[in-house]
């Protein structure tokens, strides 16, 4: 039964939580370059993950250095399209961008299995139901210690499906299912996510976000333990930048910029799927300022093997998995 997978996932997924830091758990990076956050100053788990990739055969740490060296040169000649020994920006953005794709097309492909029973190339609302919940659902989930939240998880569920099923016959395509998954992925169901994030965040039930709300779905502190300093950058964002929604007052001598002191559902949008930024571009630029030794704006194998520590767990080898598949087209 799926219910234990899911079940298991989404305990994965509240440890992804509570392992990456706030300013990156909420934003939605299309399919995600890493689960950690882009952070040098500690490590370049990032990076690494937006170079190599992720789920895949088998870690970059079980092969030996000459192993490493080897799938990495395919990797690289697989970059470089125009087979000139070098790689450059545009090679790389549409690398990374490539495996995002990937990513998503391999994640449905794997939940396509579990849900299609009938195996007709299609996946009813009742298919997934019965796959996710089985019997919990028939006995309304009686007998379970979080009743509740098992509850809203699969009115939460329902809802996302229908709004993925875009022609409204209760049965998703492969490309609904996609969304129904990836929802970020889709203009048509951006509202939603919106929704499932106010959802989240919004304690009180009052339709807004506010800054306690905002800085307890990031942090929560432990008993004298001393607010670190990012959670302090949150807090300037939230009033600098998050809460876009400011009145002027003035008087004789002064004006004064106000905010309402709450993020409405456009603010959140905002936050959340900045459309405006394409991460895929901007770590490729990060990954060719931190590799490109001779600074010439584009990088060789000699100099990715150089940052052999720095690039073996990216997008580039699938988060340091190494599998090359030769009949996977760029």
């Amino acid at each position: 039964m799926m219910l234990l997978k899911s079940l298991a996932s989404l305990c994965i997924l509240a440890a992804v939580a509570f392992a990456v830091p706030a300013q990156e758990k909420r934003i939605h990076h299309h399919a995600d370059l890493s689960d950690h956050a882009h952070d040098d100053a500690h490590d370049f788990q990032y990076d690494h993950e937006a170079f190599l990739g992720k789920d895949e055969a088998k870690t970059f740490d079980q092969l030996t250095p000459e192993e490493s060296k080897d799938r990495l040169a395919k990797i690289v000649d697989r970059i470089d399209t125009d087979k000139d020994g070098y790689i450059n920006h545009a090679e790389l953005h549409y690398w990374i961008k490539h495996r995002q794709r990937k990513y998503i097309e391999e994640n449905v492909n794997k939940h396509w299995k579990d849900y299609d029973e009938n195996q007709d190339g299609k996946i009813g609302w009742h298919e997934y139901k019965n796959a996710t919940y089985g019997i919990y659902l028939e006995e309304g989930f009686d007998g379970l210690e979080e009743k509740d939240t098992y509850k809203s998880m699969f009115i939460r569920d329902e809802r996302r499906f229908k709004t993925a099923d875009r022609d409204g016959d209760g049965i998703a395509t492969r490309e609904e299912f996609t969304a129904f998954l990836h929802p970020e992925e889709f203009d048509y169901m951006k509202d939603l996510v919106v929704l499932e994030t106010m959802e989240d965040i919004d304690k009180d039930g009052d339709g807004k976000v506010n800054l306690d709300e905002y800085i307890g779905d990031m942090y929560t502190a432990e008993d004298g333990e001393s607010e670190p300093d990012w959670v302090q950058t949150e807090r300037k964002h939230f009033s600098e930048f998050r809460d876009a929604n400011k009145s002027v007052t003035s008087s004789v001598m002064q004006s004064y910029v106000m905010q309402d002191g709450y993020l409405d559902a456009g603010e959140v949008a905002h936050w959340i799927l900045p459309a405006e930024v394409d991460h895929a571009d901007n770590e490729a630029k990060h990954l060719i300022h931190e590799t490109d030794t001779d600074k010439d704006g584009q990088l060789t194998l000699v100099e990715i093997l150089n940052k052999m520590d720095y690039i073996k767990t990216s997008t580039i080898t699938d988060y340091g998995a190494m599998e090359v598949d030769e009949h996977d087209e760029l």
